[in-house]
């Protein structure tokens, strides 16, 4: 099936393959965003949900700050949020209800003025948009005609170009750059147009069909982990859970030694050379004790010499494995119409 270039055509009608295929260009787009910051910035929340906070978690594992860094997803602002905290709200579609309580929150006249924060909007459009032209906020406008699951490598670009632009990060754009020319060489070999016998995303799609999907990493890649998660549910409608170690080896890891006996999961363990030894110890002797107990982990090594490397590595994996799912399950990969449902009901 997933060698039929016809079918791939027939479900994949908004080309979701075309998307994931040419994501390393986002990781280039010159947004041009030019900023000075008010104040310094001691501390820094991001607000957004979804596929719109993806990239603020990856964010936390590469480049990293040496401020306290905090990716809310809620409607209330942390109380710590003073004058000195950078507030960054982001939404894809600029209308995240949540996302946009938080921006209200924070630019509410009752907010005290010692505590009200820095922000900056990220959004293509809708209301968060309208709010930063009002209110004359910084404001980065992300390409418009997407999922937000699919566009982690504009918002990740954004908050580069962002940070950059203050005391708090500089000199890292190159690696992105690097990062992302070396990716579009890597991912032609998981094209729809390579066979499945030698295509890697096409072969971890079929073991995970028809199974819950488990996703497992270490600190450094648990925002992949996640993004895994996000793409299995959304793109292949499929039930998908993640979790990261060491955590996972102070309960989780007892789970899977009894119930249920009959266990319908796929397990994904997503390594990287780069995590702390203990962390990769850990996968070898968690994989040594639950044999038998659970399915055998489909174990991804992540490809690259730096972490940007294998970040974008690893993530590109994953949206490729998710949308050849979605085919195997025969359906369309870009629609969301429950979560439209929801949004509409919760809008009543």
């Amino acid at each position: 099936m997933l060698d039929d270039l016809k079918y791939i055509h027939e479900r994949d009608a908004q080309d979701a393959l075309g998307v994931v295929e040419k994501q390393w260009q986002q990781y280039q787009y010159d947004f041009n965003f030019s900023w000075k910051p008010p104040r310094d910035i001691f501390d820094v929340v991001v607000a957004g949900m979804g596929g719109s906070g993806l990239a603020a978690k990856a964010f936390k594992s590469w480049p990293g700050l040496a401020v306290p860094y905090e990716v809310t997803q809620g409607y209330e602002l942390p109380d710590y949020v003073t004058d000195t905290t950078l507030l960054i709200c982001s939404s894809y579609s600029g209308n995240t209800e949540e996302t946009v309580t938080v921006l209200e929150r924070a630019l509410d006249n009752d907010f005290p003025e010692k505590t009200k924060p820095i922000v900056v909007v990220i959004a293509s459009g809708g209301k968060l948009a309208a709010i930063a032209k009002e209110k004359q906020l910084p404001f980065i406008q992300l390409p418009t005609g997407y999922q937000p699951r699919m566009t982690f490598g504009y918002q990740l670009r954004a908050l580069v170009e962002l940070f950059e632009q203050t005391s708090l990060l500089s000199g890292v754009l190159p690696q992105l750059h690097t990062a992302a020319q070396q990716l579009s060489e890597q991912t032609k070999t998981w094209r729809p147009d390579v066979a499945a016998k030698d295509n890697q995303a096409k072969q971890i799609a079929q073991e995970l069909m028809g199974k819950s999907v488990v996703v497992y990493s270490g600190p450094l890649l648990s925002p992949v982990a996640y993004k895994w998660k996000i793409n299995v549910n959304e793109n292949a409608k499929q039930i998908a859970w993640c979790n990261q170690l060491p955590e996972f080896n102070h309960n989780e890891f007892l789970g899977w030694t009894e119930q249920p006996v009959q266990k319908p999961y796929a397990v994904v363990d997503l390594r990287s050379n780069l995590e702390h030894p203990r962390v990769q110890k850990r996968f070898e002797v968690t994989e040594r004790l639950l044999s038998g107990r659970r399915p055998a982990p489909i174990v991804v090594q992540a490809e690259g010499e730096t972490l940007i490397q294998q970040l974008l590595w690893t993530i590109t994996l994953g949206d490729f494995v998710s949308v050849y799912l979605a085919l195997l399950n025969g359906l369309n990969p870009t629609p969301v119409d429950l979560i439209e449902k929801l949004k509409s009901a919760m809008a009543e």
